[in-house]
């Protein structure tokens, strides 16, 4: 197999990227997905070494839609020397304990450092192999550090493009701040406090008149239960308008 360099390829927002070197892969839909699960975290930089199936490999193509570019711009190698030679620090994806004294890492740590050495301007590799048998100890035994992922250990096997997945999310939440929790507003915006309040007063005076807090003497815990709901709920604007229109409907026909 004729060995095809990587083409430069732009750093994306990210900056600075690992080389995501796919040892001996089996099969074209596999490499492809593999691309894809790159791309949706914005890693382009693709190497390939002895690809079974030889290259280009029209599957890898079709499967890769719509991230063909890294696919283009991957280097092909005949062997793993040739693939990471100029790296300086290069980690393995294993699933299973090795004989091998070497340190082993979460992804997240893995990429934390990772991230860490290519914005010193070092030249970061991580390895992954091929479907059916992972990595070979010779192979493994190239590697800086190991990246084992915490998965149930009766069915550890994890698809190429499931652990290239896991590793690109790691390296991308290195440089992006991860939004735990969002609140869409679609086409309204948060009701204000005093919207609330006026919402709370309206049903707190027309249930007042319905004799809904009785007995009295649990009258003043009921309406602060109703107020504690109604600011809990997190309401928008329509939201309270909606809650003030069903109110008004209900009486108007009871009147």
């Amino acid at each position: 197999m004729k060995e095809t360099a990587a083409m430069n390829t732009p750093e994306t927002n990210l900056g600075p990227q690992p080389e995501i070197v796919l040892v001996r892969p089996q099969m074209g839909e596999n490499i492809g997905a593999a691309a894809r699960a790159m791309l949706n975290f914005g890693l382009e930089r693709m190497r390939i070494i002895a690809p079974r199936d030889g290259w280009p490999n029209p599957s890898a193509v079709a499967m890769a839609s719509g991230a063909g570019r890294v696919l283009d711009a991957a280097g092909v190698y005949d062997s793993l020397s040739d693939g990471i030679g100029d790296c300086d620090y290069v980690y393995a994806t294993t699933a299973r304990s090795r004989d091998l004294a070497k340190p082993v890492l979460s992804p997240e740590r893995a990429m934390e450092e990772a991230r860490a050495m290519r914005l010193q301007g070092k030249k970061v590799a991580v390895l992954f192999g091929p479907e059916r048998t992972g990595l070979e100890n010779d192979e493994i035994a190239r590697a800086n550090a190991l990246i084992s992922v915490p998965v149930n250990p009766q069915f550890a096997s994890l698809n190429l493009a499931q652990c290239v997945l896991l590793t690109a999310y790691e390296y991308r939440r290195q440089s992006h701040e991860t939004a735990h929790h969002v609140m869409e507003w679609a086409s309204s915006e948060p009701a204000s406090a005093i919207e609330v309040e006026k919402l709370a007063e309206h049903y707190e005076a027309r249930l007042d008149e319905a004799g809904y807090f009785f007995p009295e003497t649990k009258a003043e815990v009921m309406k602060i239960t109703q107020r504690n709901m109604w600011s809990r709920l997190n309401l928008s604007r329509l939201d309270v308008q909606m809650f003030h229109g069903i109110l008004r409907q209900l009486l108007r026909n009871k009147d």
